[in-house]
């Protein structure tokens, strides 16, 4: 419409003298992709032109004369074939002109599709104190005319049908936020509805507690340092989200990590509700990334976990190369009373890089099942095989 009412200041001064200079009909028709139209130019009486003098452009386009058809002197028509989906969803500006070029009349053509039903809905609450939903488009998504997308929510046992009012889309996403007024430990119904000229379509009904759709800001203060001069060690620590406090729920931890070069993570699940991990078996020498999520759980009592957090920022740290100067005099000979100590510990070291992985592997507890271990191997002359050493894993 707006590219229509540009064109009509292009409009001769005369012709706004007349009441009517010409009628398109039908005005503004809706209709479906692959269907056709004929339109007719009908021209006012008063003006002294002949029907078969003008002609008919879409979207700027002059269409073939092919298509037109004189029905009297005051009126021309034209015909469309299996019309394609309008090309913005204002519409397609069908324009009847005079011989001269100057605009007599226009209409918007809408065509497209009903719109099918959303899919995809989900919601999530940031810390209990508001919920966002969001869905995807039903079938091909688009259907070519403007389509309205209303997000419907209520108490599953009582109170009235309300709205939510804050959308945004990207791409075929769509989203809605609603800020304020949440009630807890009440179910909700929530439903998403798209309109347009066409028809009409309702996506399932989703009900939820808000308990167990909480998720929470990221851990904060993600910090990575080194383990002394253990070359494939290094120390995670990180800050519960201050949220946590806020509504008394308790959170458990995830951290990945990854090589510099490398786009692959590798996950660690095993970290529990502590806030601090130490990462073994990694290699020597090298720049790690490390971030850290957490998902609540206990939510006032609920037996469900919440939704993970979004990880934080990524933290990069570096283990200790493993060159190191080799001197002779500095390292004690056999026989020495620290020689068998450390012996000891590097067996212990390349122990747990090759079987303790993840934070619960460095330990005390895991140091005595390697010593059982070391007792047990020395006693079979270190012949014991691979299958018996993970009986005290």
């Amino acid at each position: 419409m707006f590219a229509f009412m540009f064109l009509l200041l292009l409009v001769p001064p005369v012709l706004f003298s007349l009441t009517h200079v010409a009628v398109i009909s039908p005005q503004d028709p809706v209709l479906r992709i692959g269907s056709s139209l004929t339109a007719t130019c009908t021209l006012s009486s008063d003006l002294s032109l002949h029907a078969s003098t003008l002609y008919w452009t879409l979207n700027g386009a002059r269409l073939s004369g092919s298509t037109y058809r004189v029905v009297s002197s005051s009126a021309l028509s034209v015909t469309l074939h299996s019309l394609n989906g309008s090309w913005q969803q204002s519409g397609d500006n069908l324009v009847c002109h005079g011989a001269d070029g100057s605009i007599l009349a226009g209409s918007c053509l809408y065509v497209g599709m009903p719109p099918e039903k959303p899919v995809n809905l989900t919601c999530w609450s940031h810390n209990t104190k508001d919920l966002s939903c969001k869905w995807s488009l039903g079938g091909k998504g688009e259907t070519h005319i403007r389509t309205k997308y209303t997000l419907k929510y209520k108490l599953r046992w009582y109170g009235s049908e309300k709205e939510c009012e804050n959308y945004s889309a990207v791409k075929q996403d769509y989203s809605c936020y609603i800020p304020s007024n949440i009630a807890l430990f009440t179910p909700y119904e929530i439903w998403v509805e798209a309109t347009n000229q066409l028809g009409s379509a309702t996506s399932d009904v989703t009900s939820l507690d808000i308990l167990d759709v909480v998720t929470t800001d990221p851990p904060a203060n993600v910090q990575v340092s080194r383990v002394g001069d253990l070359e494939d060690q290094l120390t995670v620590r990180w800050a519960s989200p201050p949220e946590l406090k806020d509504i008394l729920f308790l959170a458990k931890y995830q951290i990945r990590y990854r090589l510099e070069d490398r786009a692959d993570w590798k996950v660690v699940d095993d970290v529990g509700n502590l806030t601090s991990c130490r990462l073994a078996g990694l290699k020597p020498g090298t720049v790690y990334f490390v971030q850290v999520r957490c998902i609540p759980v206990g939510i006032f009592g609920s037996r469900k976990p919440g939704i993970w957090s979004d990880w934080s920022h990524a933290t990069a740290a570096s283990t200790p190369s493993d060159k190191r100067p080799q001197r002779a005099s500095c390292d004690p000979t056999p026989g020495e009373p620290n020689s068998t100590l450390r012996g000891e510990l590097k067996q212990f070291l390349g122990w747990v890089r090759k079987h303790a992985y993840g934070c619960s592997g460095m330990s005390i507890k895991l140091y005595d099942q390697w010593r059982v271990w070391l007792q047990k191997s020395h006693k079979k002359r270190n012949k014991v095989g691979k299958q018996n050493l993970f009986v005290f894993l």
